[in-house]
């Protein structure tokens, strides 16, 4: 369980950097929010910076439910582990029902991974 922990927390840092370089300025927009741009407007760069920083506490949060990391106990992590999985299961659809390919084609896949994992995850605890 641990290994697979760490392995859907690797996936959600490596999202926060695409989070980031979206953040930046990158022309990598056509792949995450609606595709719509291909750089972000400052409003959805902000966004952006929001969702990277959610990922990596998603991260954190798996690194404590597989004990890899101890400390921070404010809410059960098995409530925040559910909570991460019906958000995957949304994001899922979301991305799915884009009206970017790339997003469809990229991200779905990857949503539709790491919320299989969540999922195994939060019925294995």
């Amino acid at each position: 369980m641990a290994l697979l922990s760490m392995v859907v927390a690797i996936i959600f840092v490596g999202i926060s950097v695409f989070q980031i370089l979206l953040a930046c300025g990158y022309p990598l927009g056509e792949f995450a929010l609606g595709g719509y741009y291909k750089v972000l407007p400052v409003k959805l760069r902000v966004v952006s910076g929001v969702n990277a920083l959610v990922l990596l506490i998603f991260a954190v949060v798996l690194l404590l439910h597989s004990n890899i990391i101890s400390g921070i106990d404010l809410i059960s992590v098995k409530i925040l582990i559910w909570g991460i999985t019906v958000f995957l299961g949304i994001n899922t659809i979301a991305n799915l029902i884009s009206r970017s390919k790339k997003e469809r084609y990229v991200m779905t896949p990857l949503s539709f991974l790491t919320f299989v994992l969540c999922l195994y995850l939060s019925i294995a605890s």
